[in-house]
């Protein structure tokens, strides 16, 4: 090789070294989290409200995937994702038990309502007992949309149809349509097709293609709406950013994250309940 071109190749060599050096400091790009959360905290505006606030405390970026609650967790059992936020405590507390989670806190709640034309054609408008309403609707032949997609939402509905002591899935395509889809995809539906459906509250104030649609049963416990938090097991999945995940949990189970839950409200009325119980 030419003496001439011997400095040049020189700098090509250790460029490409150090390119190639692992630093011992993060790089910017690195500071953030996948969290797997249901469609009803991304569709509500929750997620818009409170985590520039986390970001702007501790510099973690937060990145959402937003899906089902069984989605959800099947994402973070694979490994993608290193919180998981979702709404169906039964499963939560199994994926906890499995051990792809290290430890379930609840965050916040607030309730589910069944809305639905004004017309009411299955007359439910006014009961306090939801599989009463559903019974109504099963008996008037009236048309319900279902997500269908084992979401935290999906999960509670087919409670009720148990509770009514109904199965739809006979109905199916017909008065019964399963959307496949989010919260706001089935609440689209249900507003074209003039059927009833089951929505979480916060999702029903921020969804604006309301029509004539109003709440025709709320009020039941049984439409009780809890959400809980997961950090994701390093143990499973050493990809896992253990570290930043906790301290985005602890912000949100902490005093600034219930605030900020709490202040988020819609034409004056609260989305989001915090209930997170003070850490030990």
């Amino acid at each position: 090789m030419p003496m001439n071109r011997l400095p040049l190749f020189h700098v090509l060599i250790a460029v490409i070294l150090f390119s190639l050096w692992p630093s011992g400091t993060p790089r910017a790009e690195d500071k953030f989290i996948i969290v797997q959360s249901t469609t009803s905290t991304q569709n509500s505006g929750l997620f818009e409200h409170i985590l520039p606030l986390f970001t702007e405390k501790t510099g973690i970026e937060v990145r959402v995937v937003a899906v089902g609650t069984g989605q959800a967790l099947k994402n973070a059992e694979n490994g993608d994702g290193d919180v998981v936020l979702v709404h169906s405590k039964p499963d939560e507390e199994k994926f906890v038990a499995e051990g792809w989670g290290v430890k379930r806190q609840d965050v916040m709640f607030n309730d589910f309502v069944i809305v639905g034309p004004a017309a009411d054609p299955a007359h439910i408008t006014g009961l306090k007992d939801a599989a009463e309403g559903f019974k109504k609707i099963a008996e008037a032949q009236s048309p319900f949309a279902s997500r269908g997609d084992d979401s935290g939402t999906n999960k509670a509905e087919l409670k009720l149809w148990q509770d009514a002591g109904i199965d739809p899935n006979p109905a199916s395509g017909k008065w019964y349509l399963e959307t496949g889809s989010g919260m706001g995809a089935t609440l689209n539906t249900a507003v074209g097709k003039q059927a009833y459906t089951l929505t979480d509250r916060g999702t029903w104030l921020s969804f604006a293609n309301k029509d004539d649609f109003k709440v025709l049963v709320e009020g039941d416990p049984k439409l009780f709406n809890q959400y809980g938090v997961i950090l994701v097991n390093p143990a499973k999945h050493p990809n896992v950013k253990a570290e930043e995940g906790q301290a985005f949990i602890d912000w949100l189970t902490g005093p600034q994250g219930q605030a900020a839950i709490a202040n988020y409200k819609i034409g004056g009325e609260q989305l989001f309940f915090p209930n997170a119980r003070p850490q030990s």
